[in-house]
């Protein structure tokens, strides 16, 4: 993990704990465990982990002010500087608005601002500490720092509704460690702290203005283009040296053994559009690619393609990947995987900071990536911010757009093959459109109650499920009674102090599953992470997720329209010879390979809840979570859900296993969840 950590006190003069120069406890330093100081007193900044000298970057206007820029950031050091001087007078959406995936801090006397990202792939923590503010870019460092309890209530929400952020809220799974949402700021003033937002919600009191499509695609190609030569600019980095040879293995055998990335830049190539578009745009740009230190003999681009041979359905995508490899400027290499990559196979790992459904498939990824290079692009977040969210047809029918909600619905009818389908879609759109936020909390509030959870059929039930302002998520079904009341308690409160009923539905679905979707993989990259190694996923960037946003929303509801935006970028950039068949959606189920890994390991999940700990919480019952197992082991129930609970689960006997802690000079090397998990059968008396 890589991390910045630094805290606001309250008095410029503090001689607490609370400065980086002062003793702790023991008469030892106050400090994180493996940082660098990027500046002191009297509001200290770490940068914590193996950060490349690149990724560290510090510029000074004088010694009360100055930036820090942490990642893979386009500005050079005098737009840096500028950046500066603007900031000054409270500005902050610059900040957000150089290529690259970075966290920006800015230092102005006493007032210290810390930038999160549009995504929520970077987020930013805080908590009360030592009379003033510390803050992170991860949770389990604040956590360490005050031990704090794990918060029951973010758990059960985290499973009852994941995308739902009236559940959340801005909490996180330690009791009072919070969260910045995404789009908005920390701004420390001696210790007092404010979240201010620096982007724009769509708003209900004015209509959207249509936008041009082609201009709109155009600023996506050239976001992401900037993303993709922001990269190549950047210094290349030589993993570890070989330490030798090893009988009977080659150097790329020895290197993903010993997990070492090859050194240069790479990229997925898993025979989808997204992967596809930014391999092809890694390797057409200049730069040359796998050349180390920007010069040399310019090798060609790694391209990794995954082939499950555990479970089949993905034939068409790797043979597609095989046909854009063949571009003399990739090298392709194709990793294949059996059981032993299926999800649930590997319940190994180190601790994250937060818990994700990702934990469960994380040996899957970590083979294909152990293949991968130094810096490997990757496609994720493309589906989340180009894809049109079902809840937007409700936006078009506020617009007064109806037409443009013929041919999403034809396709759903041409599906499910039933002509009643246009009808119930238009019905659940106009419901929706008509609904107030407060109504929609409201209704998820009283479905938790009563333990309302209808299954969704075919892509139509789950379309139609989807044009809600809120939904159960897939593992709410198998929580108690108990921790399903205090989640619905907790919406009831959220509904009646709600302030967000300006905000169109389809939006607010967007933005949640984008920011549910980014924790989940910032928790993948911490779960699979290869040493030496990057993972770039620049769709993700502030700069092409508010280009995306750009699109308009008649474009965003055709079918197809991800690979024939997709398709329109790479014409602009003069790459045209795509493989007949590029963009059409797989129809392999990764239901399939859930199911697989859950009746491949059915033995240890089952001793995994033999006592588990979220019993002990009062989130599930043993008993029915093993009922659950056999029966999607055996075929006869569905998979949905359970990656959320063996996740969870599994994440709590590693946070609990931990022995060490973030820090040093604190009392008894002061960690999170001292005391261990307290049986809990009272999950209302513990309070939200």
């Amino acid at each position: 993990m890589r991390w910045l950590v630094g805290w606001s006190s309250a008095a410029a003069g503090a001689t607490g704990p609370g400065s980086a120069g002062s003793l702790g406890y023991d008469g030892e330093t106050l400090h994180p465990v493996g940082s660098q100081l990027l500046w002191g007193d009297p509001d200290p900044l770490w940068a914590v982990g193996d950060w490349r000298p690149d990724e560290v970057r510090v510029v000074k206007a004088d010694e009360q002010n100055r930036i820090a820029v942490l990642g893979i950031c386009g500005a050079s050091d005098e737009e840096l500087r500028r950046g500066l001087f603007t900031a000054r007078g409270g500005a902050l959406r610059h900040l957000t608005s150089w290529p690259g995936s970075y966290t920006a801090v800015v230092q102005v006397g006493r007032r210290i601002t810390v930038c999160g990202d549009l995504a929520g792939a970077r987020p930013v923590f805080h908590t009360p500490w030592a009379g003033g503010t510390a803050y992170a870019t991860a949770a389990l460092p604040l956590a360490d720092l005050i031990e704090a309890n794990l918060d029951f209530g973010h758990l059960a929400a985290l499973l009852a509704a994941p995308d739902v952020p009236a559940a959340l809220r801005d909490t996180t799974p330690y009791e009072g460690v919070r969260r910045i949402p995404p789009g908005h700021a920390l701004v420390l003033r001696a210790g007092a702290r404010e979240i201010a937002g620096y982007d724009p919600v769509s708003s209900l009191a004015v209509s959207a203005p249509p936008a041009d499509p082609d201009r709109a695609v155009d600023a996506v190609r050239d976001a992401l283009v900037e993303a993709v030569r922001t990269r190549l600019s950047a210094p290349r980095h030589v993993p570890d040296l070989d330490p030798g040879p090893v009988p009977g293995m080659g150097p790329a055998e020895r290197r993903a053994r010993r997990g070492m990335p090859v050194p240069g830049i790479g990229a997925d190539l898993s025979g989808g559009p997204a992967s596809a578009t930014l391999a092809l745009l890694a390797a057409g740009l200049p730069g040359r690619p796998g050349t180390l230190l920007g010069h040399g003999t310019g090798e060609r681009l790694l391209a990794v393609t995954f082939n499950d041979l555990a479970v089949g359905g993905r034939e068409a995508e790797v043979q597609r990947a095989g046909a854009l490899a063949a571009d003399p400027r990739l090298h392709h290499v194709v990793v294949t995987g059996g059981e032993e990559t299926l999800p649930y196979a590997d319940l190994d790992g180190p601790l994250t900071d937060e818990p994700g459904p990702s934990l469960v498939t994380a040996g899957r990824h970590r083979a294909r990536l152990a293949a991968g290079s130094a810096d490997h692009f990757t496609g994720h977040g493309a589906r989340q911010v180009l894809d049109a969210h079902p809840a937007r047809l409700a936006d078009l029918l506020m617009d007064r757009r109806r037409r443009h909600l013929v041919r999403p619905v034809a396709a759903l009818a041409r599906a499910d093959g039933s002509v009643l389908v246009p009808a119930r879609v238009y019905g659940a759109a106009r419901r929706l459109a008509r609904t107030p936020y407060r109504a929609g909390l409201e209704a998820l509030a009283e479905r938790l109650m009563r333990r309302r959870f209808e299954e969704p059929r075919g892509a139509v039930g789950a379309s139609l499920a989807a044009l809600t302002w809120a939904a159960p998520g897939p593992a709410a079904r198998w929580l108690t009674g108990e921790a399903l009341a205090e989640v619905s308690v907790l919406l009831e409160g959220e509904a009646d102090r709600s302030g967000t009923g300006a905000q169109r539905p389809g939006d607010h679905r967007a933005r949640a599953a984008l920011a549910r979707y980014a924790a989940d993989l910032r928790v993948l990259e911490q779960s699979a992470e290869v040493r030496s190694q990057r993972l770039h996923a620049p769709f993700l960037d502030n700069q092409v997720v508010r280009a995306c946003r750009e699109l308009p929303e008649a474009l965003r509801v055709q079918p197809g329209a991800r690979a024939a935006v997709l398709r329109t970028v790479l014409d602009g950039t003069g790459i045209t010879d795509l493989p007949p068949g590029w963009g059409t959606p797989s129809h392999a189920s990764s239901a399939a390979a859930a199911r697989a890994g859950l009746r491949l390991s059915a033995d240890p999940l089952l001793d995994l809840f033999a006592s588990p700990l979220l019993a002990d919480a009062g989130l599930v019952e043993a008993r029915v979570v093993r009922k659950a197992l056999r029966a999607a082991a055996s075929g006869g129930s569905t998979v949905d859900g359970l990656a959320d609970l063996v996740s969870l689960e599994l994440w709590l006997h590693r946070l609990l296993s931990r022995r060490g802690t973030c820090w040093t000079g604190t009392p008894a090397r002061s960690r999170a969840v001292p005391a261990g998990i307290q049986p809990r059968r009272d999950a209302l008396a513990s309070g939200a």
